[in-house]
């Protein structure tokens, strides 16, 4: 038994008591091959939850923090992240975002599901930010479909992001699955980029609600 399906089994009817997560057009990811799930990012435990309600592993890149602590509450966040997919990677250094982009591209090539969040952070403010173009470059450079996705109501089980979850009903959904096969060569164009990025954020702000900002969510906390 890999330690994904043992994580499955042990956690998912916990998160399913505390959560009792709806789950809407999970029928939208494909069975096999490369897909990206990118959807919106409201707090910490949306990186817990999103693995667990999905039938497929989903790999996705988080801050190696997560991996390095201290203590048995240190080794408890490691073997989780670790086994339901999370690569840590250092993307605080320069380099950092080609190492995401670069990993995220290994993982579709090998016919995987990678998540992604657009914004590139948790939202300081429960709406919706610009997208990074990250995404549109690695759909348009492996050719794999993005399945955007919403988390709703993930921001109540931890208000301000500190402190012990608290049980609250949560919403995952699904969209259709999008494709950018007409943009075939062009993931160096920064027009092409922009638009393929907004198309997804488009679609990520239909299922989930937000009110959109067109700023990224770093410039905001910043100010």
């Amino acid at each position: 038994m890999s330690r994904f399906v043992l994580i499955k089994a042990v956690l998912g009817p916990i998160m399913r008591l505390m959560f009792r997560p709806r789950v809407e057009g999970v029928e939208h990811i494909p069975g096999d091959g490369p897909v990206i799930l990118a959807g919106n990012h409201l707090t910490f435990i949306d990186s817990m939850i999103l693995p667990l309600v999905c039938d497929r592993q989903v790999c996705f890149i988080g801050k190696d923090e997560y991996v390095t602590g201290k203590g048995l509450k240190g080794r408890l966040m490691a073997w989780f992240f670790t086994g339901v997919g999370m690569i840590p990677v250092d993307r605080d250094g320069g380099k950092g975002g080609v190492a995401a982009l670069m990993t995220g591209r290994r993982i579709l090539e090998e016919g995987r599901v990678f998540g992604i969040y657009p914004e590139g952070t948790r939202s300081p403010d429960g709406r919706l930010y610009r997208g990074r173009t990250g995404i549109a470059r690695l759909t348009l450079m492996t050719g794999a479909p993005v399945v955007p996705f919403a988390m709703i109501g993930t921001d109540k089980i931890q208000p301000g992001g500190s402190g012990m979850p608290r049980p609250c009903r949560v919403t995952v959904r699904f969209g259709e699955a999008m494709e950018f096969s007409r943009y075939d060569g062009m993931d160096r164009d920064r027009y092409v980029l922009r638009a393929v990025t907004d198309s997804v954020m488009t679609e990520v702000m239909r299922l989930s609600g937000q009110e959109y900002v067109d700023m990224y969510a770093t410039k905001a906390k910043a100010a």
